[in-house]
């Protein structure tokens, strides 16, 4: 069962490119704004249905500035994301979360002293190699793949240290950005920019970034409590994978082959850093074992 939530929570996520485009008629600013007050509704109700909601007052001050650091990653990357999507750009958004596994490592390197083996080096390697094929093919470095990737490493790595359950997490998060999403939102209105309220599927659509957000979240706390870490590692392909489907032969977004070269080499660095870590783990099971 933990297989099914694993590719449930993966599959959501790939889908999103279909979902955030229907929300074109509204600005990446709105999208942005609208998704972290939805969210933050959904898990605060969440929470008190769980009779959890006492967990937030509980919460210290390193923990709420903790907090602060993962919003503020996690809004770069919803923001990002959603106009890579809206602007037609889904091939490159997908080309982040291919890439953040192997930013994952070179901020393990540059902030925690991390020593890498020889493999992860040559998939690094690869890695900044294909950015530069990249770069030459789009004529400008992948900006919106690098932004992706750095700020959803920098969430990663707070999540790492924070000491929060994933819906309490997710709910400080919401806390924290919602005044500003809040400020984003008034002005939008006042100054006649506002999708909300202009029909009622316009409304439904942005209101629905809480739930459409959310349901991938448990999903996948769901999957990571009953699948090992690696097979967790190797799903997680398949939402960028999904993600590039769609840009390729949904919305027809340009392929040259310097550009297939470039994922190409993306691919390869993924690999050699996929087996290297599934044979290290191997050894650690075998090593306990015996």
């Amino acid at each position: 069962m933990g297989i099914v939530f694993g590719v449930g929570c993966y599959a959501l996520w790939g889908s999103f490119p279909a979902f955030f485009g229907l929300l074109a008629f509204a600005s990446p600013v709105e999208i942005l704004a609208e998704r972290i007050l939805w969210t933050l509704v959904v898990a605060l109700v969440l929470l008190l249905v769980a009779g959890r909601l006492r967990e937030l007052r509980a919460i210290d001050g390193r923990t709420w500035r903790l907090a602060a650091v993962a919003a503020a990653g996690l809004s770069i990357n919803w923001g990002t994301y959603v106009y890579g999507v809206v602007s037609g750009q889904v091939v490159e958004a997908a080309l982040g979360y291919f890439i953040n596994p192997l930013v994952t490592v070179a901020f393990g390197v540059i902030i925690f002293r991390e020593r890498l083996r020889r493999a992860q080096w040559v998939a690094l390697g690869l890695g900044a190699f294909a950015v530069v094929v990249l770069t030459v093919d789009y004529g400008r470095p992948p900006w919106i793949a690098l932004v992706l990737a750095c700020s959803f490493a920098t969430y990663g790595l707070v999540k790492k240290v924070i000491r929060l359950d994933a819906l309490p997490g997710l709910a400080a998060e919401g806390l924290v950005a919602a005044p500003f999403a809040l400020t984003a939102v008034i002005v939008l209105g006042v100054t006649g920019h506002a999708s909300m309220g202009s029909s009622v599927s316009h409304s439904a659509l942005l209101m629905s970034t809480g739930p459409v957000t959310l349901v991938p979240l448990l999903l996948f706390a769901l999957a990571a409590s009953r699948v090992p870490l690696s097979t967790m590692g190797l799903l997680q392909y398949l939402t960028p994978a999904l993600q590039l489907a769609w840009g390729v032969l949904v919305v027809h977004e340009e392929m040259p082959p310097s550009r297939w070269a470039g994922f190409a080499l993306i691919w390869v660095a993924l690999a050699i850093f996929t087996v290297d870590a599934l044979r290290r783990s191997r050894r650690r099971a075998e090593s306990v074992v015996a």
